[in-house]
C-alpha cells in the first residue's frame, strides 16, 4: 500500500514514517508539510492512502481533505495530535469524506505506543475496504435466536427508524436530524462507522443540532420516541430478543465496526413493526443486505442518491440489490420521515 503524510511537524513526520516502515509492503509515497502541497502531489501522485494533519499553515487538513476528494480522490486518515480539541474539525473533514480519525504517535519513553497499534489497525481496515489487504469476511452476521416471552406485541412497539452511514455520514446526519421537530414521534438508532474515541463528541456535537435527545446506545439500551441513540463501542450494535440494545464482538473479522449490516438484520429479526430504515453515504457495501432484509420484512427502505453522496458506495451496493424502495436526495430524507411517521401515529 502507497501512503502518503501530511504533517508539518518534522518530529510527527519521522514518528508516522517509522511506524508505517514497521508493516511489509506499506511504502510512503510522498510527504507533504501543509494542506496546500498536499492538494499538488495528491494530484500529480494520488496515493492508495493520505494520512493527514489537522492543524496546519496555509491550508489545514478539512480544506485539503475537501480538495482532494473532489479532485483526486482517495482514502484519507486524520491523524491529530489534538483529537478532543479538534472534534469539530474532524467531523467537518469525515464530512468531506475522510474515513476516520486517530490520534498522532508518539515514540520513546513518554510515547503513546498504542496510539501506533491503533494507527495501524486502522490502516488495515481501511485496506480491505479499498482492496489492498484482502476481502471482507463472509460470515454471517448473527444467528437465530428464540422470540423473548417480554417482547411486547408490534401494536404496542414505537415506530423506528433505523440508519447507517458512513464516509460524509456526520454532516449528513446533522442535516437529517436538524430537520426533525421535537414532537418526532419515532425512536431512531444510529450506526455510523467511526472510532469508539469520537462517539462521545459525535453526540456531543449532534445534540447541538436537533431538538431531540441524542445519546450513545448502552448495554440494555431501550428505544424510545424522541431518542436518537448511536452505536458507541468498535463492537457491533444489536437488537436483543427483549428488544434492548447490547454490544457483540462477532463477526470478529468483519472489516465495518460497527456494522449497519449487523443491526439491520438483528432488527429485522426481532422488531416485529416495520419501519423506516435509510442508508446514507459511506464507502463500502456495508448495510446494504441488512436493508433488504428489512425490505423484505416490509419495512419501508431509503438510499441516499449519487448526487447528495460524499461517497456513493453503501447505498448504491443497496440499489443494485434492490434494497431501497426509494432513492433520495439528502435535503428530501428528513422530509419524507416526518411524513412517514406521522402516517404511522
Amino acid at each position: 500500500m502507497r501512503i502518503a503524510i501530511v504533517n508539518d511537524m518534522v518530529m510527527a513526520v519521522e514518528t508516522l514514517r517509522r511506524v508505517l516502515m514497521t508493516v511489509k509492503g506499506y511504502q510512503v509515497a510522498w510527504i507533504a508539510r501543509d494542506g496546500a502541497e498536499a492538494v499538488t502531489k495528491c494530484a500529480q501522485d494520488t496515493p492508495d492512502l493520505i494520512l493527514m494533519d489537522l492543524v496546519m499553515p496555509i491550508v489545514d487538513g478539512v480544506e485539503a481533505t475537501r480538495q482532494i476528494m473532489k479532485n483526486s480522490p482517495c482514502a484519507i486518515l486524520v491523524v491529530t495530535a489534538s483529537v478532543g480539541q479538534n472534534a469539530s474539525k474532524i467531523f467537518e473533514a469525515m464530512g468531506y469524506g475522510a474515513l476516520d480519525a486517530v490520534s498522532t504517535p508518539v515514540l520513546g519513553p513518554s510515547g503513546n505506543p498504542e496510539a501506533a497499534q491503533a494507527m495501524l489497525a486502522k490502516i488495515v481496515t481501511i485496506g480491505k475496504l479499498i482492496g489492498k489487504s484482502g476481502g471482507t469476511s463472509k460470515s454471517k452476521t448473527h444467528t437465530e435466536s428464540p422470540q423473548s416471552i417480554f417482547a411486547p406485541s408490534a401494536s404496542r412497539l414505537p415506530p423506528l427508524v433505523a440508519i447507517g452511514s458512513s464516509t460524509g455520514g456526520p454532516n449528513a446526519l446533522a442535516k437529517i436530524l436538524s430537520r426533525l421537530p421535537a414532537s418526532f414521534g419515532a425512536a431512531v438508532v444510529i450506526v455510523q462507522h467511526v472510532d469508539a474515541e469520537f462517539t462521545p463528541s459525535l453526540v456531543e456535537w449532534l445534540n447541538q443540532q436537533t431538538p431531540l435527545s441524542v445519546q450513545l446506545a448502552s448495554q440494555g439500551s431501550r428505544l424510545e420516541v424522541g431518542k436518537v441513540l448511536i452505536a458507541g463501542t468498535n463492537d457491533h450494535l444489536s437488537l436483543q430478543p427483549s428488544l434492548s440494545l447490547s454490544y457483540t464482538k462477532n463477526p470478529i473479522d468483519y472489516p465495518y465496526r460497527p456494522s449497519v449490516d449487523v443491526f439491520f438484520k438483528s432488527v429485522a429479526q426481532h422488531w416485529s413493526r416495520p419501519g423506516t430504515a435509510v442508508l446514507l453515504t459511506g464507502m463500502g457495501r456495508d448495510g446494504a443486505e441488512g436493508l433488504s432484509v428489512l425490505r423484505n420484512k416490509g419495512w419501508h427502505t431509503i438510499a441516499q442518491d449519487r448526487a447528495s453522496c460524499v461517497v456513493y458506495g453503501m447505498p448504491k451496493a443497496a440499489v443494485d440489490l434492490g434494497a431501497a424502495v426509494e432513492v433520495l436526495p439528502l435535503d428530501a430524507i428528513a422530509t419524507t420521515l416526518i411524513d412517514r411517521i406521522a402516517m404511522m401515529r
